[in-house]
C-alpha cells in the first residue's frame, strides 16, 4: 500500500485501484409530476493524478452525479442505485457520520454558485478555516493562518484583511475564489469542480486553473471538472466524458474526443462553438431541438429526436427501439458503425470545424 501526505503532514492511505469508480449509477427524484430519471446507468473511472472533464448541456446529469458522490441528495425524495467507490470505500451505503468525515477532507467540491454555498453569517476566513481545523485538529490560530494563505493563493489581494470580511462584501468573482480556497484548504484526494471559473475573467481563470494543476501535481489528486467551456476542457482534462439526458454518450482521452469525436451529439457541441477564424457576421450552428424531459425520456437512443443521422443506421427505426451501449475505454453510444462514424467525421464534420 502506498501513501499520500495530507495538509496536516500525516500520511493518508491510498489504495491501488482507481481513485473513483462509478458503476451502473441510477439517480431518480420523486416529484409531484412523476419520477425524474436524472442519472440513468452511468459508469466511469477516475485514476489518481488525472482530470476527468464532464461536458454536456444543462440538465444532462453532470452536477447530479457529483452531488451523489458527496451524498448531498435528500434521501426522502431520492432513490440511488449502483456503486460509487472512493479509494475502495463504498459511498452509496455510507452513513452520514462517515460522509461528514470524507467531505472537505478526502473529497471536496467547488460549487457553481458561491453566493448560496457560502454562509452570510460568518466571515470568509472563518468558513475556510473551519474544515481545516475539523479534519486536521488544528488550533484556531493555525486555521486562520491557513485561511489567509489560501486566500492569497487564489489571488485575493490583502488576504489577511479580506479574511475578516463577509461574503456580501466580496464581488462575484472574489466569492468564487473564496469558494475555491475553501475546497482546497485540506488538499483533498478528489476535487469536484462544478464550473469553478464561470464568474472569473480570463486572467484570474488562468491563475485558478494553474493552481488546480499545481495541487494535482503535488498531491496526486484526481479532479472531476464540470464545464460548458470546451476550451477549458482542452487545457485541463486528461479524459472527457460527454453526457446527454442522464447518461454518457461518449468518452475517451481529451485528444481523442476533441480531435476525432464519434457521437453526433459531440459533433453538434463542437460545431456550435464560436471560432476566431469564422465569419464575424455568420450565424452559429446550434443543435436542433431541446434536451428531453427526464420525466419521460425518449425510447431507444435518448438523442434520436435531435439527430440527423438516424436514416444511415442499418435497421429501420433501430434508434427509436434500441438503446445503444457504451463500451469501456474509448467509445460512443451510437448505432452508426465505426466506419460510418469515421467517414461522416472526415467528410462532413471536420471540414466545418476547420
Amino acid at each position: 500500500m502506498t501513501t499520500s501526505t495530507k495538509a496536516s503532514g500525516a500520511p493518508a492511505p491510498v489504495g491501488t485501484g482507481p481513485l473513483l469508480s462509478v458503476r451502473d449509477l441510477y439517480v431518480n427524484f420523486r416529484t409531484e409530476d412523476g419520477v425524474v430519471r436524472a442519472v440513468d446507468g452511468l459508469s466511469f473511472d477516475l485514476e489518481r493524478g488525472r482530470t476527468l472533464g464532464i461536458v454536456g448541456e444543462s440538465g444532462s446529469g453532470k452536477s447530479v452525479t457529483n452531488l451523489t458522490i458527496l451524498g448531498l441528495h435528500n434521501p426522502m425524495f431520492t432513490t440511488i442505485e449502483g456503486e460509487i467507490l472512493l479509494d475502495g470505500q463504498e459511498l452509496t451505503t455510507a452513513r452520514e457520520p462517515e460522509l461528514e468525515r470524507l467531505r472537505g477532507n478526502k473529497v471536496a467540491m467547488i460549487f457553481q454558485d458561491p453566493l448560496t454555498a457560502l454562509s452570510p453569517y460568518y466571515t470568509v476566513g472563518r468558513q475556510i478555516a473551519e474544515p481545516y481545523m475539523k479534519h486536521n485538529g488544528a488550533s484556531k490560530k493555525e486555521g486562520w493562518e491557513r485561511a489567509v494563505e489560501m486566500l492569497g493563493k487564489v489571488g485575493i489581494p490583502h488576504p489577511r484583511e479580506r479574511a475578516r470580511d463577509y461574503p456580501h462584501q466580496f464581488s462575484g468573482g472574489m466569492r468564487q475564489r473564496a469558494m475555491i480556497a475553501m475546497a482546497l484548504v485540506c488538499n483533498p484526494d478528489l476535487l469536484i469542480a462544478d464550473e469553478p471559473t464561470t464568474a472569473l475573467d480570463v486572467t484570474v481563470q488562468a491563475q485558478i486553473l494553474d493552481l488546480l494543476k499545481d495541487l494535482q501535481q503535488e498531491f496526486g489528486s484526481g479532479i472531476v471538472f464540470i464545464t460548458h467551456d470546451l476550451g477549458v476542457i482542452a487545457d485541463m482534462a486528461d479524459d472527457v466524458m460527454v453526457m446527454y439526458a442522464g447518461s454518457a454518450v461518449e468518452r475517451g482521452t481529451t485528444d481523442e474526443v476533441l480531435r476525432a469525436p464519434q457521437h453526433p451529439y459531440t459533433w453538434g457541441l463542437l460545431h456550435s462553438m464560436p471560432r476566431l477564424d469564422s465569419d464575424p457576421g455568420g450565424l452559429l450552428s446550434p443543435i436542433p431541438g431541446s434536451p428531453p424531459s427526464l420525466l419521460n425520456p425518449p425510447s431507444g437512443c435518448r438523442f434520436h429526436p435531435r439527430c440527423g443521422y438516424q436514416e444511415r443506421v442499418e435497421g429501420r427505426g433501430r434508434c427509436v427501439r434500441e438503446r445503444p451501449s457504451l463500451a469501456p475505454d474509448r467509445a460512443s453510444a451510437c448505432h452508426l458503425t465505426a466506419d460510418q462514424k469515421r467517414t461522416i467525421f472526415i467528410e462532413e464534420i471536420k471540414p466545418r470545424l476547420g
